[in-house]
């Protein structure tokens, strides 16, 4: 097995915009620099909580780049390049390669869904056609595709297919993929209420939505469980619990994009379909964030 491409806490960073919908580069620096200077071990860039399904292809390849030449090699940037559509995603995987991911985060195809063979095929093209290694990316509750163990077991021979983000909330599931993987296969949790628990089996960390508000008490609960120190681990996740579910109290990326904004992180603007978050929901997770210690 080769080395894992991060070990801890990755933050799948929202993207900043101005009110004309364009992305806010000035913000998304500032951003990036916050969170290094926090210790965070790797970031994604154009993932979910970066509403990549409305960037434009030549907007994410921007927003790749601009993350790589900020991060100028302090931690692996991850791009994710997922669509339904496979020439689509060998385009995007194409473009992040050009400029200087450290590996890329492909979904399964969401809406025509696929079959297990057909995953299989999909993500073999994927894995075939990039430089860097590929990362699957499981989330059974946004796409309506469950990439099942055996599948991910046949995957894992693939050379050039290093990890799974597993966010099916299924511990069940993680197990059995553990059990099917074994060290053939690094998993990192897609669900920032279940690092703990994951990572006690086995899980590198985690790629979290939870990291972009709270980036140093994220990697301090990751570095607990990492060492081994599970009490301390669990403490934290349990502290960051309240947090955490207002965080997904309407759907992601819209509360994380409204703490981001608070913090001083670029303005509130989402692209359509996706609005500004709503109270009393946006009252309640502000003031979880204020009890935590964050200005907002």
């Amino acid at each position: 097995m080769n080395h894992p491409i991060f070990t801890g806490m990755a933050t799948a960073m929202v993207t900043p915009m101005h009110a004309d919908g364009s992305v806010d580069f000035e913000a998304l620096g500032r951003f990036i620099d916050f969170q290094l200077a926090s210790g965070i071990n790797a970031l994604v860039a154009v993932g979910t909580s970066g509403e990549s399904a409305t960037l434009e292809p030549s907007e994410q390849k921007e927003v790749i780049r601009f993350t790589v030449e900020r991060v100028a090699g302090r931690v692996p940037v991850i791009a994710g390049t997922g669509t339904n559509n496979t020439a689509h995603v060998l385009e995007n995987t194409k473009n992040a390669c050009q400029v200087g991911a450290s590996a890329v985060l492909v979904v399964t195809p969401y809406y025509n869904k696929a079959t297990q063979s057909g995953l299989i095929a999909h993500f073999t093209a994927i894995a075939d056609a990039s430089d860097v290694p590929v990362i699957l990316y499981n989330v059974p509750g946004r796409t309506g595709c469950n990439l099942l163990p055996k599948t991910v077991a046949v995957l894992a021979e693939h050379p050039n297919i290093a990890a799974i983000k597993e966010a099916t909330g299924n511990m069940a599931q993680m197990v059995e993929l553990r059990a099917l993987c074994g060290d053939k296969l690094d998993i990192y949790s897609g669900e920032d209420a279940l690092t703990v628990p994951m990572m006690a089996m086995g899980a590198k960390g985690t790629i979290s939505v939870l990291s972009n508000v709270v980036p140093r008490e994220a990697v301090a609960m990751t570095d607990a469980a990492l060492a081994g120190n599970f009490q301390e681990a669990a403490r934290l996740q349990c502290k960051l619990l309240k947090l955490t579910n207002a965080l997904f109290s309407q759907v992601n990326p819209i509360p994380v994009k409204a703490a981001v904004s608070a913090m001083g992180f670029g303005e509130e603007h989402l692209r359509l379909p996706l609005t500004p978050m709503e109270e009393p929901l946006r009252s309640a997770m502000f003031a979880e964030l204020r009890a935590l210690g964050v200005n907002v």
